[in-house]
């Protein structure tokens, strides 16, 4: 029968189609990439019914941004998504073209610092030297530069003006090489060769800023660069004494090439991070177990237990009982209509296939692989086996398990912010090669995990990937597979929080040893187990007749 569609149109209230009618509005907005909007942009009605509905939120008077009706209150994802977007949006609105942020915050952003400031300072010719309060403690200040930089030291990094990273450099006070010692380094390392530098230097006989950043680009590995300074401004005639600003002497990174900040933040992350690791664990590791099948039915023995743990941690509503019904392969989605709609079941189904496929990799690094490389070549089968059953129940095309992400992805209530899509594509081949040149099999589980999930690089999954890469690289160093449980969440989520936002890695390594520990006294308990089983069987079997 035919569908009226006037006859469906008056079933539906007045509040409805204002709604409808307003989320066309907010669609079209969105269309041009916005998230941030002005309350210029929306009429009354429309405004009122899309916050009313939770598809708006207020950041202050006049302003706007979107959001998820789903949304909590104390979530900060919508601001922390948002932030940037209402800087620009709300700096253009008032200051024109006439505006960048500070130099320490051009200088992080040329970085491609994955943080936002809890106040962000604007510099323009307009300022008024005011305080702006925003959502969740964040602030805006505006100062008013008299020495606002010419067209040619801005430049933007998104949509936010920025200073150039040479005029930043210049600009930026000593003290943000000890403060920020990484952002610092990984701006110096995005600086091809001194010819800007020397230029602005000279243009102000800036000897001592001159000393300061020879001395900085010498002691992050980049001599040439700094020797090209020293002997420019002397040639001028400027008296240059150099002089190291940081106060710990940085990581050097091998090489003198000029990588993608996002890159060189990677190597400088593993390189500062890897001894705190490692010091946590044993330094004899066991090594490939003697009995590979009985290592791999150890592995099988804890499925249950391990899906359950990490499924629930994501979120998933699952049972022992259920992971069981897909493990035996009794789950069937034209048979089980309710678990076909289920995403829970099928989380529990991918989980069961990409488990399958990890134990192929973790063959192949007990055969001789390299466990890096194993990772690199495999890890793209266990996102599509995590994802193959919401493909089959039509949830998901195929082109979506095609590669890395494809857009912007934020974690909730956390501080980091992934980097974006263009990133991941330079990241993930640095990341295998660390895994693979990496010596301890501890170092590469923590911090192979901790990196995958801070680089995301995929829209869904990432935590369930990154406790499988985990577990592949202790498996590569003969440990055995351990669970992270669901009812340590908070502490796992603090942790790796700790060791995006503030680069303390010691706190995330501490949890995974202690996982790991209790795995292993498991794993003895269960050995004993069957030893005194073995011994039960001897001692009944010495009772029977002979004959």
């Amino acid at each position: 029968m035919a569908t009226n569609p006037a006859a469906n149109l008056r079933k539906t209230t007045p509040a409805q189609r204002r709604l409808a009618a307003a989320l066309e509005a907010l669609h079209a907005l969105q269309q041009h990439g916005l998230s941030v909007f002005n309350t210029s942009e929306f009429s009354r009605t429309d405004r009122e019914a899309l916050m009313g509905a939770g598809f708006l939120q207020p950041i202050i008077q006049g302003w706007y941004m979107s959001a998820s009706p789903s949304t909590k209150p104390g979530d900060t994802t919508p601001w922390i998504a948002g932030m940037k977007d209402f800087i620009a949006a709300y700096c253009n609105a008032r200051f024109g073209a006439d505006w960048c942020v500070s130099a320490e915050y051009s200088l992080k952003l040329h970085a491609g610092t994955t943080l936002l400031p809890q106040q962000v300072v604007i510099h323009s010719p307009l300022g008024k030297n005011g305080v702006l309060a925003l959502p969740n403690g964040f602030s805006l200040m505006d100062y008013q530069a008299r020495d606002f930089p010419a067209s040619d030291r801005r430049d933007s990094v998104g949509n936010v003006r920025t200073m150039t990273l040479a005029h930043a450099l210049l600009k930026t006070p000593e003290n943000f090489f000890r403060a920020s010692a990484q952002d610092a380094q990984v701006a110096l390392l995005s600086i091809s060769d001194a010819s800007e530098l020397s230029r602005l230097l000279a243009q102000g006989n800036h000897s001592t800023i001159a000393g300061r950043l020879a001395g900085a680009f010498r002691a992050a590995g980049r001599d040439a660069i700094a020797d090209d300074i020293v002997g420019f401004m002397r040639a001028l005639g400027n008296q240059v004494t150099e002089a190291n600003p940081f106060e710990i002497p940085p990581r050097i990174v091998p090489g003198d090439r000029t990588e993608s900040p996002y890159v060189s933040r990677l190597r400088l992350m593993w390189a500062s991070m890897r001894d705190d690791v490692e010091s946590a664990f044993p330094r004899d590791e066991p090594g490939r177990p003697d009995d590979v099948a009985a290592f791999m039915q150890a592995v099988e023995d804890v499925y249950v237990t391990d899906a359950y743990h990490s499924l629930s941690i994501e979120g998933y509503r699952v049972t022992p009982e259920l992971i069981r019904h897909v493990a035996s392969g009794d789950w069937d989605e034209d048979i089980h209509e309710q678990d076909r709609q289920s995403r829970d079941a099928m989380a529990a189904h991918g989980y069961w296939l990409a488990h399958n496929e990890v134990k192929v990799s973790i063959r192949k690094i007990f055969d001789g692989a390299n466990a890096g490389d194993v990772l690199k070549g495999d890890h793209g089968a266990w996102f599509r086996a995590m994802f193959a059953p919401s493909v089959t129940a039509g949830l998901l095309a195929v082109t979506d398990l095609a590669g890395y992400r494809g857009h912007q992805v934020y974690i909730r209530n956390a501080q980091h912010v992934p980097p974006p899509r263009e990133a991941v594509r330079e990241m993930m081949p640095v990341l295998f090669e660390l895994l693979r040149d990496e010596r301890s099999a501890a170092v590469r589980a923590v911090l192979g995990h901790f990196m995958f999930v801070f680089i995301h690089p995929y829209m869904d999954g990432n935590g369930r990937l990154g406790r499988f890469i985990m577990n592949a690289m202790l498996a590569s160093g003969g440990f055995p597979w351990t669970v992270l449980r669901l009812e340590d969440r908070d502490r796992y989520m603090a942790t790796l929080n700790a060791a995006s936002g503030q680069g303390d890695i010691r706190s995330f390594t501490t949890f995974v040893a202690q996982s790991l520990d209790a795995a292993q006294d498991a794993q003895v308990d269960l050995l004993q187990d069957d030893g005194a089983l073995d011994a039960d069987i001897e001692e009944d079997d010495s009772q029977r007749p002979r004959g």
